[in-house]
């Protein structure tokens, strides 16, 4: 069995490591930062924090040297998700299943324009790269993954892909319906990361300080009002995630401060403006989300003005 990780940041390069190092599987990574690839083949990929590993991989930045593969996991940021598969979806072939576990709403429409078979996916393990072929593994999660309902997925594939992952140390719920666990992380990433993003503060950080903390609960009521609207049954409290998080060894960034910091452009529209959409649809009032949308656009608008 091959299995190919597409975009090996931190969260993809955490998936890869364990793969690899389960050997039930041929894993490649592809991705298009050169030191990481050449640093993953030369010296094996390197997890720390969490768990502390090296495992041995095949990683490229050359499309054209995958070889098919029966899995994907796409671990791209959101907004890089098109430009990848349009890179590698011909990898994947009429028995091939394609899965992400990204951030936010939006990738497995993406991804349904390249492959046959999607997975939906959401996972909660984070960590952060350290450098080239190390990543800081920062917080331990499950992941729920199950059929993208437009692509008529078997269920039996979602079934195979989690008993990989579960068996390479990656517990992986299955489920028939995984909207609900999709909209929990959705809804805890919409409160918590750009308020991250906004202020500066670690995870932990803006949890415990009194202003931010009454921030994640608004926030965190508006995105569960648009669920409920929508019918969607969330699976979990997106408040025991905040906690979970807080709880975590380290100071853990989140991924839209981690970007904001580098200057790169963020998730914001999977996430907070993915929310704004759904609202707008639902006639569901969300002035919390749209200002916090409003606001990481902004800070990136000044990143190019003079």
């Amino acid at each position: 069995m091959k299995v190919c990780i597409v975009g090996c940041g931190a969260v993809g390069s955490i998936f890869a490591a364990h793969l690899a190092r389960s050997g039930e599987a041929e894993v490649w990574a592809y991705d298009v930062n050169r030191d990481h690839v050449r640093a993953m083949n030369e010296a094996g990929l390197k997890l720390s924090g969490a768990e502390d590993f090296t495992a041995s991989l095949h990683a490229t930045t050359d499309p054209a040297e995958l070889p098919p593969c029966d899995f994907g996991l796409v671990a791209t940021k959101a907004m890089h998700t098109a430009a990848a598969m349009q890179q590698v979806g011909g990898i994947f072939c009429e028995g091939s299943a394609v899965c992400s576990v990204q951030n936010g709403l939006g990738s497995e429409e993406i991804i349904a324009a390249h492959v046959r078979h999607v997975i939906r996916g959401t996972t909660f393990p984070a960590g952060h790269v350290a450098g080239p072929g190390h990543v800081v593994f920062d917080i331990k999660g499950d992941t729920w993954i199950g059929p993208f309902e437009p692509s008529g997925t078997p269920f039996p594939m979602v079934q195979r892909l989690a008993g990989l992952l579960t068996r390479a140390g990656m517990n992986t719920i299955a489920l028939q319906d995984a909207r609900g666990a999709q909209w929990t992380k959705l809804i805890f990433n919409a409160a918590t990361n750009p308020v991250g993003a906004l202020t500066g503060l670690h995870h932990a950080a803006a949890t415990f300080f009194p202003p931010t903390a009454v921030l994640f609960e608004q926030l965190i009521a508006e995105g569960e009002a648009v669920a409920h609207a929508m019918g969607i049954v969330l699976d979990a409290d997106p408040r025991k995630l905040v906690q979970k998080g807080a709880r975590a060894p380290g100071r853990h960034r989140a991924s839209m401060l981690q970007d904001v910091l580098a200057g790169r452009p963020t998730e914001v529209d999977f996430m907070s403006g993915a929310i704004v959409k759904c609202a707008e649809q639902a006639g569901v009032p969300v002035p919390l989300n749209r200002a916090m949308w409003a606001l990481v656009k902004g800070l990136e608008q000044s990143w190019s003005e003079e």
